[in-house]
């Protein structure tokens, strides 16, 4: 199982995925102001850094009560960020999580979330977990084809499973035993 007194660092022929830290919320402004970066994702664009440092804290507090994993995405070479991924909803008993990703717009099309969302899903493996989920937004063609990549097969429809902006959305229920 994962120790979460060592937070893992995973490497990748062109990423190093480190453990997130409450200042990589800097980083992470940006990504998560842009709004075709957010157009599918349950809170709309985010323009206040505070609310983005309060939810990358709640990501490191999540890691300490060992209830996730979240990663920054970096290049290996220079270490650029380039976004974050994550393990989370961690459920030791049952051998399940759930998976996800975020990638800054200039970074799509790269092949950068599906090499490191390779190896997340090979480090949850070596980790004990046999079921991992995935969920995105009705609509969300590029997500769903990378988690079909990955060996994920559609599960279900989750109705007006979001409240966004007073709207409920839709979402896909995406699973893979590993």
């Amino acid at each position: 199982m994962f120790d979460f007194e060592r937070l893992p660092i995973l490497e990748t022929e062109r990423l190093r995925l480190e453990p997130l830290l409450a200042g990589d919320a800097d980083d992470l402004f940006p990504i998560m102001g842009d709004p075709e970066v957010m157009a599918y994702w349950d809170l709309p664009e985010v323009d206040d850094p505070d609310l983005v440092a309060t939810i990358v804290q709640s990501q490191v507090d999540a890691m300490a009560a060992g209830r996730a994993l979240y990663w920054a995405m970096r290049t290996l070479d220079g270490g650029a960020f380039l976004g974050s991924c994550d393990l989370s909803e961690i459920d030791l008993w049952h051998r399940r999580a759930e998976v996800g990703f975020m990638l800054g717009r200039e970074a799509w099309g790269q092949g950068y979330a599906l090499e490191a969302m390779t190896t997340v899903v090979a480090f949850a493996a070596s980790g004990g977990i046999r079921k991992l989920t995935a969920r995105t937004h009705l609509g969300n063609r590029r997500s769903e084809a990378l988690l079909q990549k990955l060996g994920f097969t559609e599960e279900g429809l989750l109705r007006g499973h979001i409240l966004r902006a007073g709207e409920r959305r839709d979402c896909r229920l995406f699973g893979l035993l590993p």
